[in-house]
């Protein structure tokens, strides 16, 4: 097992000095004054027709704004290759880990309300907390390893599951003894409540101490049983009643869909169906969990709205969902230089990136020669379905990327992000 910290070096994400305008190569940290080219866009049109050509995706909408605006509106391919059905605004797509953002939005608005503070144990929220244990790797005198259980430091916080520094992880990637106790565990089985969920992984040991380790995992599972107590209501009410209706998206919601919806669901290649989040996902599949780390469908319409307000610092249409300093402390990084937390070697925010709540935020130029295309103070986050997002306060601009398709999502996140920036000219 390597270090931890050559992991985070192997990783790309150690944290770099804050490059200067004078050291920004390329397309990174650009000029507010830069412009679209419209003829450089049509790089996207290519692009994706290409891939689409090639059978790696079936099909794929890109939506970019700027000042306000549509920039760029196209959709490319079909939702599904069995139907051809073209894709639309409002075809459905699972949105996996790109539910968190919403899940964090939804916490939010809770402190605003008072309703939960940051430095709350969930063991307020969720009792059986007060009795996990973090697991230690140890070895035998045979060489053998075990799992020795030691009591946290500190409580786990709301505020560490917001930035998956509570030691809980995934089960289902990595080869640490606790993850292969979670993925033994078999904590998908059945059909448990938002609650009896994060009740079961509180009986499973934590990775590490919280507060120690930016670790991915089933943090916003939990989150969504905080909410639930702390609002009174069940987990999609609540942001149903206080985010997705108010901001006019009517066709996001949790996991199952009806027969009217299901016939607007986009779906991967017939090869690429795999999601690979160590459970059965899909349409057909009611379950009484919401997931809020990964279980919302919706829609290019519905997502774009949600992203424009990301732009607009937590206000849409004249109505404002987060105050401007609780937007501020969710869009800032938490996790950087002098915050005592390290990176694991799966740090998805990857190069140059910190983490807000449920935001990758780039903080820096990265390690990279030449830099990834971007501006500093950029918001982004993606699933395993490949659905993308990316804000740029900077240059007063979002993009939004909806498709299905698992194995090919970050090549595509990466080309396009790249071309989105290229088209961008004095």
């Amino acid at each position: 097992m390597l270090h931890r910290a050559a992991r985070w070096l192997m990783a790309g994400a150690l944290a770099a000095t804050v490059a200067s305008p004078a050291l920004a190569e390329g397309t990174f940290d650009l000029p507010p004054s830069v412009q679209f080219s419209d003829k450089k866009l049509e790089r996207i049109d290519e692009f994706f027709n290409k891939i689409i050509a090639e059978g790696k995706i079936p099909g794929a909408l890109v939506y970019i704004e700027r000042h306000g605006k549509p920039v760029y509106h196209k959709d490319f391919g079909v939702r599904d290759v069995a139907t051809k059905q073209p894709i639309t605004d409002d075809t459905i797509f699972r949105l996996s880990s790109l539910t968190k953002p919403f899940t964090a939005f939804a916490v939010m608005m809770l402190v605003d309300e008072g309703k939960i503070k940051l430095d709350d144990p969930v063991s307020k929220y969720i009792p059986a907390f007060a009795d996990t244990k973090v697991g230690v790797e140890k070895q035998r005198d045979n060489g053998e390893k075990y799992l020795d259980f030691v009591a946290p430091k500190r409580p786990i916080e709301v505020r560490d599951l917001l930035l998956h520094t509570s030691g809980i992880t995934y089960g289902f990637y990595g080869d640490s003894l606790v993850r292969k106790t979670i993925d033994a565990a078999k904590i998908y089985d059945g059909d448990p409540t938002t609650r009896e969920f994060a009740e079961r992984i509180a009986k499973l040991p934590l990775q590490e101490q919280p507060g120690t380790l930016w670790d991915y995992g089933n943090s916003y599972e939990v989150l969504g049983a905080v909410i639930e107590a702390a609002s009174g209501q069940s987990f999609y009410q609540f942001q149903k009643q206080k985010l997705f209706d108010p901001l006019g998206m009517t066709d996001t919601q949790y996991f199952f869909q009806s027969d009217a919806q299901k016939s607007r669901l986009a779906q991967p290649m017939p090869n690429d169906s795999n999601f690979r989040v160590g459970r059965l996902v899909g349409p057909d599949i009611l379950r009484k969990w919401e997931s809020g780390g990964g279980g919302l469908s919706s829609t290019p319409h519905d997502v774009i709205r949600f992203v424009r307000m990301l732009l607009n610092k937590g206000e849409l249409d004249g109505k404002r969902f987060l105050s401007e300093a609780t937007f501020k402390d969710m869009t800032t990084d938490h996790i950087g230089p002098n915050s005592g937390v390290e990176r694991d070697y799966f740090y998805f925010p990857g190069d140059g990136f910190g983490y807000g709540y449920g935001l990758g935020v780039r903080t820096d130029a990265g390690n990279a020669k030449p830099p990834p295309p971007g501006s500093l103070g950029e918001l982004k986050w993606d699933g395993a379905s490949g659905c993308y997002f990316v804000v740029d306060p900077k240059l007063d601009m979002f993009f939004v990327l909806m498709e299905q398709t698992p194995s090919q999502r970050q090549p595509v996140q990466r080309e396009l992000k790249k071309l989105v920036y290229e088209a961008l000219e004095n």
